[in-house]
């Protein structure tokens, strides 16, 4: 018979700072300056596109020595995804300045980061957190970053430029396709989560208990505003001949329900703080 392979072990996410894929994410970062000294402040052009080309080709190595090691931690997670964002950010705006890639391109992706930021404001309102990377967006962060360099390398050697720009270019539109594919799926999670948080909310309906749409309400017309605000409510107004006899002795009759039927609820109660009920 055959024999099954046994589960992997689930991955452990530990508080550590100083761990060898976190000091590999450090050095990235210090790469970033360093790229935009080069290529604005000293127009060292193949200079600049090594240091790009080796942070951004590295982008896999923090995350899979993480892995290896048993060196997963919260700071590697935040650390890792947050330096790919400062080499594109730095990269759209130094190879902007020097007139490598147009600003359309510039604003197409920047429009993109743009549009998933107003996406995880609002998810963080209704108490959620972002939503999980999906490969699309990891590979289209990995061609971006590989395509930035060669761009920027046929600037600097324009003998070898008529080869390797359409190159750069046919790696800058594959990674602007995929940037926004992996935007229209995170858009649609997000619309999904809440979705199910307004499902997951009290109805609008009626209370239970309280008085039938289209009847008569309990208190007659001092429930319509001033016996909603005292005790009185549940007093003779109920006691008439439309309540059945002993029910007008308790309290609860004049109660909520009264001031659930004299309007709307109010905007710091329950039904209109609910956004975060899922979550929690």
């Amino acid at each position: 018979m055959s024999q099954q392979p046994a589960p992997a072990a689930p991955v452990t996410t530990s508080n550590r700072i100083w761990t060898v894929p976190n000091v590999i994410s450090f050095i990235r970062l210090l790469g970033v300056p360093l790229f935009l000294y080069l290529l604005i402040g000293q127009h060292h052009d193949g200079a600049a596109v090594a240091v790009l080309a080796l942070g951004g080709t590295t982008d896999w190595v923090d995350g899979y020595v993480a892995r290896r090691l048993g060196q997963v931690s919260r700071l590697g997670e935040l650390l890792d995804p947050f330096a790919d964002r400062l080499y594109i950010l730095a990269a759209l705006i130094g190879l902007t300045v020097r007139d490598v890639v147009p600003w359309w391109l510039t604003a197409a992706l920047l429009l993109r980061e743009a549009v998933l930021g107003v996406a995880l404001l609002v998810l963080r309102r209704h108490g959620y957190g972002p939503p999980p990377v999906h490969y699309l967006g990891k590979t289209g962060t990995f061609v971006l970053l590989f395509a930035f360099p060669v761009l920027l390398l046929a600037k600097a050697a324009p003998a070898i430029a008529p080869v390797v720009s359409p190159i750069g270019w046919g790696l800058a539109w594959w990674a602007l396709g995929l940037y926004w594919a992996a935007a229209v799926l995170y858009l649609a999670q997000t619309a999904a989560l809440l979705r199910a948080d307004r499902a997951a909310r009290p109805p609008g309906g009626p209370v239970p208990g309280g008085p039938v749409p289209g009847g008569p309400v309990p208190g007659g017309a001092a429930s319509e505003g001033r016996a909603s605000d005292g005790p009185a409510v549940g007093g003779p107004a109920v006691s008439g001949p439309a309540s059945d006899g002993p029910a007008s002795d308790g309290p609860a009759v004049g109660g909520p329900v009264a001031r659930q039927a004299s309007g709307k609820p109010r905007s710091g109660g329950p039904a209109a703080d609910g956004a975060g009920t899922v979550a929690g």
